[in-house]
């Protein structure tokens, strides 16, 4: 074995570059944020050939002194901490004294500063020469030239990507840094052309709007918890707005854009039975705490941090932003932008999402129709109001409306059940009170008339309210079971006789290994004998559906993960497969009473916006947008 000796500080900066120094990206990232711990209040980034042949950031802040250039480019020298201590308390974005010292490990540096109690100053590193100081010319604040990245470590050269690419990777880190500093000037330009010009803005949602755009700013919801030392501050959107990964997730703790599985995680129970699987919210997140609680020193980039007390945050950000979306009225409300193929539409698009991919609304005009007025004669005063026809009208009005009797669970074929009280706060997350936002266009007798044997139309403060029964019907029921489930009062329906149900090895051991669980939900299960299991109860509102089949039905629920649930997902998911059918499916014929008593279940669901799915309930179409579509405006 060879002899250990220390390694030479050119190959010590070449390592730590290999951690800091990714790609072009890193340098930007590392770069701004230097100019930003300085104070500077414009910072302009310049970059030539997606990185690999210029990055320029200049700024105006402090500024460096000219006697402690050189030092800045020694590994490990920084002005931001002075004791082990100070890691454990960290108020900076940049603090580990790698960043200087690993760029011009493989680049060709230049920096000028000057601070306002000196002249200016410059260095570079052109190797394998010695950097040398010397007097120059520069306004105040810092200017550092990063050329010919890698040009002396041609293996990561190498594995650049595309000009186009590295741009991409490089817009994203600068727009998360302008997204965190809405008050700094920020522009970007590559090539000698403007990518981005940031001015100051008064809040982070203006940012946001310009990288963004309008229809995602205006779909967003303000977030605001707060306790003794936690705030969550900023803007969750509407889940009509959603993306196909989580790279619109932006959360900032102190100042700094990071990535926490357990905060993801929070942000996405929150959106629970809001958004359809496989798309993921946006969010623009900022969390403030003392510097003692959080450990950023654990990954070089900086992107990881560990929480003193990660239990208590997860349930801070999960409950902060449940209570906003229960006093948030989310029924989507229909304008004359379209939804793109992705999905990716507005709050107040037309998107009614019918797959993981979302489809286009089947309600949506032609495009032909939206435009502006064109010698309209009749003003919006004089648009005559919504009418019913006379006989459904009548039909709205009978005595015999199945709420009529309070302890009437069916009416119409065992189509309809009725809530008798309002969800409890004991399933709501700790910190959370039951409130509950009022759906769009609810009132204490709405009348409503079915079309397609499908969707109910309704006459609306906003507009004109059309809803799918189907997903209204599967909401109430989900929240109905739910409480019975959480208050272990789910009503069952016991078998003379107990059916075998034959199924394959694994799914009879997934049954046979959730029997508890399966009973909380009415389902009792026993070992038969092999791969047979029998069934001797079922929840009573699947009266109509063959025991055998639900138990092949929930067997391959517990099987499709491909691997172990947690348990609450498990028992989400067989709510959500119960409540699905047992509810009115989309071409059954509803008669005026069972029409009505839809209705006013709706008033009573927390969440009857959506159905447990992540499906809309219903859509608004604004009185505004039909005067629009109609070309009366």
């Amino acid at each position: 074995m060879s002899s250990i000796e220390q390694l030479p500080a050119n190959v010590v900066n070449k390592i730590a570059a290999g951690e800091v120094i990714e790609r072009p990206a890193s340098v930007v990232k590392e770069l701004i944020e230097n100019s930003v711990d300085s104070g500077a209040t414009r910072i302009d980034v310049e970059i030539e050939q997606g990185g690999s042949g210029l990055i320029r950031v200049v700024d105006d802040g402090s500024g460096i002194a000219g006697d402690q250039l050189l030092l800045a480019l020694t590994s490990h020298a920084t002005s931001k901490i002075r004791s082990d201590e100070d890691l454990f308390r960290v108020r900076t974005l940049g603090f580990r004294g790698e960043a200087l010292a690993s760029i011009a490990a493989v680049s060709r540096m230049q920096i000028r500063s000057r601070t306002p109690a000196a002249s200016g100053a410059q260095i570079e590193t052109t190797h394998p020469e010695e950097p040398q100081v010397a007097p120059c010319g520069c306004p105040l604040g810092t200017t550092v030239e990063v050329r010919d990245l890698f040009f002396n470590t041609p293996v990561r050269r190498k594995f650049l990507r595309t000009t186009q690419t590295e741009i991409g990777h490089i817009t994203e880190s600068f727009s998360r840094l302008a997204l965190a500093y809405p008050a700094i000037h920020f522009t970007l330009s590559h090539n000698s052309r403007v990518l981005h010009e940031l001015p100051p803005a008064d809040s982070r949602k203006g940012r946001i709007r310009t990288f963004f755009g309008d229809d995602l700013a205006d779909g967003l919801i303000e977030v605001y918890g707060e306790d003794e030392e936690l705030r969550v501050s900023g803007y969750a959107a509407d889940p009509g707005h959603s993306r196909g990964n989580n790279r619109m997730q932006f959360l900032f703790l102190n100042g700094r854009f990071i990535r926490d599985r357990s905060l993801q995680h929070a942000l996405n129970e929150a959106y629970r039975g809001l958004l359809m699987t496989g798309r993921y919210p946006i969010c623009f997140l900022t969390m403030q705490m003392p510097a003692e609680m959080v450990d950023v020193n654990v990954h070089p980039t900086k992107l990881e941090v560990r929480f003193q007390d990660g239990g208590r945050i997860y349930s801070h950000l999960l409950g902060t932003l449940r209570t906003q979306f229960l006093n948030t009225d989310l029924t989507a409300k229909v304008q004359t932008g379209h939804a793109s193929p992705s999905g990716e539409s507005g709050a107040n698009s037309a998107s009614r999402p019918t797959a993981p991919t979302d489809s286009g609304s089947p309600f949506a005009l032609p495009t032909s129709l939206a435009g502006p007025n064109a010698g309209d004669e009749t003003s919006p005063a004089h648009v005559s109001e919504f009418r019913l026809p006379a006989h459904v009208v009548q039909g709205l009005t009978t005595e015999s409306h199945p709420l009529s009797n309070p302890h009437a669970l069916t009416q119409g074929g065992n189509r309809l059940t009725h809530f008798t009280e309002r969800p409890p706060a004991a399933d709501l997350p700790n910190g959370i009170q039951s409130h509950r936002s009022e759906p769009a266009g609810a009132t204490e007798s709405a009348a409503a008339m079915q079309v397609l044997n499908r969707y109910l139309i309704a006459e609306s403060p906003d507009g004109v309210l059309v809803i799918d029964q189907h997903a209204l019907h599967e909401r109430i029921l989900y929240e109905e079971i739910r409480t019975k489930v959480l208050a272990k009062a789910v009503e069952t329906q016991a078998l003379l006789v107990p059916e075998p149900v034959d199924l394959s090895p694994a799914e009879a051991a997934s049954v046979l290994g959730q029997t508890e669980l399966l009973e909380q939900l009415g389902i009792r299960v026993e070992a038969f004998g092999g791969d047979t299991v029998l069934i001797s109860s079922y929840p009573a509102m699947l009266a109509n559906w063959s025991p055998a089949e639900l138990l092949r039905t929930v067997a391959e629920q517990l099987t499709s993960a491909g691997k172990a649930p947690e348990r609450r997902d498990l028992l989400d998911e067989l709510l959500h497969m119960i409540s699905c059918k047992a509810a009115i499916k989309a071409g059954d014929r509803l008669s005026p009473t069972e029409v009505e008593a839809l209705l006013q279940q709706r008033e009573l669901a927390r969440d009857a916006h959506h159905c447990p799915h992540g499906r809309p309930t219903a859509l608004v179409f604004t009185r505004e947008e039909l005067d629009k579509r109609f070309k009366r405006t």
